[in-house]
């Protein structure tokens, strides 16, 4: 696992959990309770989990990429490694 996508993934997740509903989508989407979410933070699939939520809903993706100032194709590519395909 990389380093700098693990960091961006929990920098996703800081700006998912700004938004309530954004962060309700999170969990019942990815199945993962409050509770889970937080004593799973340094697994790769949670790390994956989060970085695919928001690839899969474009607004959110070029959103939160705006927000942490990074390309959106670069959550997409952290994403893919996080899931353990190649970019």
């Amino acid at each position: 696992m990389h380093d700098d996508d693990a960091a961006l993934a929990l920098q996703a997740l800081g700006w998912i959990l700004t938004d309530e509903p954004r962060a309700e989508r999170l969990l019942g989407l990815t199945g993962l309770a409050q509770a889970d979410l937080r004593s799973s933070l340094g697994e790769q699939a949670t790390l994956a989990a989060i970085l695919s939520f928001l690839t899969s809903h474009e607004n959110d993706l070029v959103a939160c990429a705006d927000a942490l100032q990074v390309p959106p194709g670069a959550i997409a590519a952290a994403s893919q490694r996080l899931e353990g395909m190649r970019p």
